[in-house]
């Protein structure tokens, strides 16, 4: 019998419908001929706690840490051991084994390690699917691998998995203890990216608390042409007090040049034109989805990854969702009509869309040597009956078909003007831009981002209609968002201080993973650490406490940033996993030495934020019946 063991049901589904013959079920798996096709349910391992390995650990105590594993260990979790039995069985009737966890790190993981722990030591094959669509499935299924070319992502993986259990164990008990000790009753959870995530907020809201607003003032002209009108805007010289950006800081000179411009006449001394081409945005990852649909739609992150999977794995009309990847292979470039075809069948505005789409054109979307472990989100070309989806689904799938369609569009093709007056011996600015070919733009918004001059020429006349300045303040920053949070963990490098590290993350970018940086955000949120107001995200005093007590490192994003630098070298085989867990396991010696109760009270007691949500009440849930279910114990566990 050959056993394919998929990451999950949904996927175990596909690859069952792909076989040749009739499925028949069975307890836990698919039979197809000589082929059974099992699954797990996500993770069905998880590292083993601390008194596994010694039962006096149980107890929670300073003078136990650090808790390093001699040998590491994995233990079923508490809902996956049928399964896990399951499995084990059907390994035993096995001549070989197909691993077909998703086609990523942590795919490769959860598949293989329980492939390993159930004592496996035949042949294994590598199935990677990363389309649900029955044709998809079996070209991959054509195309099995060897698994041991995924056994550098498995040492990854696995690197990643122990490095997360050091951090996250040993630094939320050291900040626990030290917590009760300055009077904290409660678990202060650390871990090596959801605190830099928060780190993020806190600073953020410390800028928005102790920003001082200044005044600046700015006097625009309405200006009479040969074609027409236009406004302009006063650009003052150094003799003036400016600020470092050129603002204007002191009113009088702009209301004294103000009341002497009604009437005055200058001439056009500066025109610039160019005529600029913007290719039509790439498909989407994960991420980058999340961005724009938070803004679009309102929807938090952890939303779009729920809606993401529903699209995948209940209604099969997109692509494996948490890429990281914004290309599309080549072969796809063939079948593109048909599939985005088919997609957009049942939606009037998707058949719209399609029906301007050029075919013939190929954008730089597909490029093989920009895809690795997955491609961009597209649609499978399943028929999308958007009236029969919730609104949110339909939203997020119009987006996703549309980037998809944009690449058979035109480019977007614009003329920026910018023109520069010179009226009573002073300079006035004007800026426009002008759409030549709309191209793509429309799928997008009809806005125009800045209204076209008149036409003008150089040296040309003009007048001043009206003048007038304008009081304005300096802003302090936005507070963080779903979407700009979700952006910053893309493009970490920006919060980073440190120029050399700022270089080296420049091509290593991002905190977290397109799996994981929604769950990080919620995760904050649930722990009491992270507070939503409308759209905005905002520390707690719990939170801002929490980064105010831990070194500074810990709460900054270049250690993180630079682990994944380390697992991708690791991937990559440029890097082994022990000296990056040796290095860990000295970093983490000297943290422990910072857990201060003083100091923990100290930022306890003076911290700045905003109220947490209300906590569940302690006690028995409700069922959807009413009825009162007695509460399961939990493992106490860290996060990253």
């Amino acid at each position: 019998m050959r056993l394919i063991i998929a990451e999950k049901p949904s996927l175990a589904r596909a690859i069952a419908d792909a076989l040749p013959g009739t499925s028949q079920r069975a307890e836990g798996s698919l039979r197809v001929g000589d082929t059974t096709v099992t699954w797990c349910l996500g993770h069905l391992l998880e590292q083993a706690p601390p008194d596994s390995y010694d039962p006096a650990l149980k107890q929670w105590r300073l003078d136990t840490l650090p808790i390093l594993p001699d040998r590491w260990r994995l233990v079923p979790r508490p809902k996956a051991r049928s399964q896990l039995t399951v499995i084990r069985r059907l390994l035993k009737a096995a001549r070989e084994v197909v691993h077909a966890g998703d086609p990523d790190r942590e795919g490769q993981l959860l598949v293989q390690e329980v492939i390993e722990y159930l004592g496996w030591n035949g042949p294994v094959s590598r199935l990677l699917v990363s389309d649900l669509n029955r044709p998809a499935v079996q070209r991959s299924l054509a195309r099995l691998e060897d698994n041991a070319r995924y056994q550098p992502l498995y040492r990854a993986a696995e690197s990643r998995a122990r490095a997360d259990w050091l951090y996250g164990i040993n630094l939320t008990r050291a900040w626990t203890l030290t917590g009760r000790q300055a009077g904290h009753d409660g678990v202060l959870s650390v871990g090596r990216v959801q605190t830099p995530v928060l780190g993020l907020v806190v600073r953020r809201d410390a800028e928005i608390r102790d920003f001082e607003p200044r005044p600046f003032y700015t006097l625009w002209v309405d200006l009479g042409v040969a074609n027409g009108e236009l406004r302009a805007w006063w650009q003052p010289g150094e003799a003036h007090s400016l600020d470092e950006q050129g603002r204007l800081l002191v009113r009088e000179p702009a209301a004294a040049l103000a009341e002497r411009l009604p009437g005055a006449a200058g001439r056009l001394t500066s025109l610039e034109s160019r005529e600029r081409r913007q290719a039509a945005p790439l498909p989407y990852s994960l991420s980058a989805l999340q961005v724009d649909a938070a803004r679009r739609f309102g929807l938090s992150a952890q939303a779009v990854l729920d809606i993401c999977q529903r699209l995948y794995e209940r209604h099969q009309l997109i692509t494996y969702p948490r890429s990281d990847c914004r290309y599309l292979p080549e072969e796809h470039f063939a079948g593109a009509h048909a599939t985005l075809k088919g997609a957009c069948r049942q939606d009037d505005t998707l058949r719209e869309w399609l029906a301007g789409a050029d075919f013939t054109r190929r954008s730089k979307a597909w490029n093989d040597a920009k895809v690795g472990a997955h491609h961009a989100l597209a649609p499978t070309g399943k028929p999308a009956d958007t009236t029969r989806l919730a609104k949110a689904e339909a939203d997020v799938f119009r987006l996703i078909a549309r980037n998809v369609l944009a690449q058979f569009y035109p480019a977007l093709a614009v003329r920026e003007v910018k023109a520069e007056f010179t009226i009573l011996g002073e300079r006035f600015r004007a800026k426009g831009q002008e759409i030549l070919e709309p191209g793509w733009k429309p799928l997008f918004t009809t806005r125009d981002e800045a209204p076209p001059l008149p036409p003008l020429r150089e040296g040309e006349t003009c007048r001043v209609l009206d003048a007038g300045v304008e009081d304005r303040e300096t802003r302090p920053p936005e507070p963080f968002t779903d979407a700009s949070l979700i952006k910053a963990m893309m493009n970490i490098a920006r919060y980073v201080e440190d120029p050399a590290v700022k270089h080296t993350l420049r091509e290593h970018d991002g905190l977290g993973t397109e799996a994981t940086r929604a769950g990080v955000i919620e995760t904050l949120v649930t722990r009491g650490y992270l507070v939503r107001q409308g759209k905005a995200l905002r520390a707690t005093r719990l939170g801002s406490a929490l980064i105010a007590s831990l070194p500074d490192a810990v709460g900054r994003p270049e250690r993180t940033a630079l682990w994944e630098q380390r697992l991708s070298a690791i991937a990559e085989q440029a890097d082994s996993p022990a000296p990056f867990l040796n290095g860990l396991v000295e970093d983490l010696r000297g943290l422990l030495d910072h857990a201060d109760a003083g100091r923990l009270r100290q930022a306890l007691h003076g911290a700045q934020g905003e109220a947490a949500a209300s906590p569940r009440p302690p006690g028995r849930r409700k069922s959807s019946t009413g009825k009162r279910k007695p509460r399961r114990s939990r493992r106490r566990r860290s996060s990253t």
